[in-house]
């Protein structure tokens, strides 16, 4: 099967990148910013803010209700911990697996 990556918060397949929801024809949110680039990390700022729209995207919530902004901003939190802890765990841009 052949696979899009939209960002690197999501693969999908590449015959779904815009799938049907609750009919209407949605497609993966293309605000969130590429993180890893050659001039360097991104800030703690840039970070939490792919985070947010990631967690808007997946919730449907622009703005969560009172009954769901504490888990709305855990997930928030919890994305941009892993997506920091992703990024400082990758090799650099340009480093090749040795053989």
């Amino acid at each position: 099967m052949d696979y899009n990556i939209v960002n690197y918060f999501s693969i999908l397949p590449a015959e779904t990148a815009a799938a049907p929801l609750g009919g209407r024809l949605s497609t993966m949110c293309r605000s969130i910013k590429t993180l890893r680039t050659p001039e360097g990390p991104p800030t703690d700022d840039e970070v939490r803010a792919a985070a947010l729209q990631f967690v808007r995207k997946v919730s449907g919530y622009r703005t969560p209700s009172r009954a769901n902004e504490e888990v709305f901003n855990d997930a928030v939190a919890e994305i941009s911990h892993a997506s920091r802890r992703l990024l400082e765990s990758l090799a650099p841009m340009g480093t090749r697996a040795s053989a």
